[in-house]
């Protein structure tokens, strides 16, 4: 099995080469908002019974290695 952050896959075909879950139509971007909204980690795998505990560790992981970055500017909103 590999590692935790290769459950995480980018696919042109898939959500338009967004990051995805294991190649599925569940975008890393929907999970944060999911998770940045309140809702549980119970709660999402009720939801969407396809996603495991991993799926969302990584999806932290990743977003965690995206911020690992020089230099950061404000985002406008």
């Amino acid at each position: 099995m590999g590692t935790l952050i290769d459950r995480i896959t980018i696919n042109a075909d898939i959500c338009h080469g967004k990051p995805t879950i294991r190649n599925m139509r569940y975008p890393v971007e929907m999970l944060l908002e999911l998770l940045s909204s309140g809702m549980t980690w119970d709660e999402i795998m009720e939801d969407y019974p396809a996603i495991e505990q991993e799926d969302i560790r990584a999806c932290l992981l990743f977003a965690s290695q995206l911020t690992k970055v020089k230099t950061v500017r404000k985002l406008i909103a």
